[in-house]
């Protein structure tokens, strides 16, 4: 069976929710061949043997902290020319689709971005993708090389699938290019103690009707109850009520959680392009005529100040 090339997304060895997805649907297409960077990449290979790692490539270097993005590419160019892949499979991140466009015009190959699903097909992989603000559901593969393929977080539920996972170092030669851009600084990122909103199976958003970055906290308690992640709208975002990290939408973050609930959110384009392959949604607005009831598997037509508090409650009851 053909081997398939994953980009290990971690820190410091614990393995990231999507790259245990993209193991999940690279076993589809052939034999998961891991590359994991940096400081822990050893420490990988257990988390990844249970999912389904035939073979774990690993390098460390000071490099891939202290640069941007190419010493990554130049290490996953070395793995690709070791192990001639099916296919390569790349996080659908900010980062990841840069390293992804980096290699595939490395090696000539064609590049599909945010899929969403992936399949075997008689002339290479086929990759489904939810396109113009999820209007429309498209199939396609590479015609040309390799395919170079990132995948959106939530597409994929996680399966275990043991397998040997043999660690091997990876030798690499870092370009020219590698050092080209410098990491000056870092500040850490305060934490919520909340899943990360791109990866969270569960997301709780607040938007215009919300009132008010005090009345966020009603959101937040919801989401806490639920184990969510919490996002906003552009607008509640622009009026300074909750930070642009969490801006969900077309000029925000695309998520695609199990659930997805909407409250005092009206459904503009702009923020259906960025949850609208969600499995499951739910929206909580007074105007029954909002747009986002066109959308949603479940609607309530209701004030928030007063579902949401009951909602929240009855969570809490039913978890005793």
């Amino acid at each position: 069976m053909a081997e398939v090339l994953v980009y290990v997304d971690h820190v410091d060895g614990a393995v990231r929710k999507p790259t245990l997805e993209l193991l999940t649907l690279a076993r589809r297409i052939g034999e998961p061949v891991a590359v994991a960077l940096g400081g822990g990449a050893a420490d990988t290979a257990a988390t990844l043997a249970e999912h389904g790692t035939v073979k774990v490539l690993t390098h460390d270097a000071a490099e891939y902290a202290e640069y941007l993005v190419v010493p990554k590419v130049d290490a996953l160019q070395v793995a690709y020319e070791r192990v001639s892949p099916a296919a390569v499979l790349v996080p659908s991140s900010a980062e990841g689709k840069e390293i992804a466009a980096r290699l595939a015009l490395r090696i000539g190959s064609g590049i599909i971005t945010d899929a969403i699903d992936l399949e075997a097909g008689d002339e290479g992989p086929v990759a489904t993708q939810s396109v113009f603000a999820a209007s429309f559901v498209t199939k396609s593969r590479v015609s040309k090389g390799t395919p170079v393929i990132t995948v959106k977080p939530n597409s994929a539920a996680v399966e275990a699938a043991p397998a040997a996972g043999t660690v091997e170092a990876l030798a690499v030669s870092f370009s020219e290019k590698a050092t080209g851009t410098k990491i000056t600084g870092r500040t850490a990122r305060e934490s919520t103690g909340r899943p990360e909103l791109t990866e969270a199976a569960i997301v709780l958003s607040g938007g215009r009707g919300v009132g008010g970055a005090e009345n966020f906290a009603l959101i937040e308690t919801l989401a806490d109850s639920l184990g969510a992640a919490v996002g906003a709208s552009r607008a509640a975002v622009d009026a300074g009520w909750y930070p642009h990290t969490n801006q969900v939408g077309q000029t925000g973050k695309s998520v695609s959680p199990q659930l997805y609930i909407a409250s005092g959110i009206s459904g503009a384009i702009q923020h259906r392009a960025g949850m609208q392959t969600s499995k499951t949604i739910v929206a909580i607005n007074k105007d029954a005529e909002a747009p986002i009831f066109d959308l949603v598997d479940y609607g309530v037509v209701g004030d928030l100040f007063e579902v949401v508090p009951q909602l929240t409650e009855e969570i809490k009851a039913r978890k005793g």
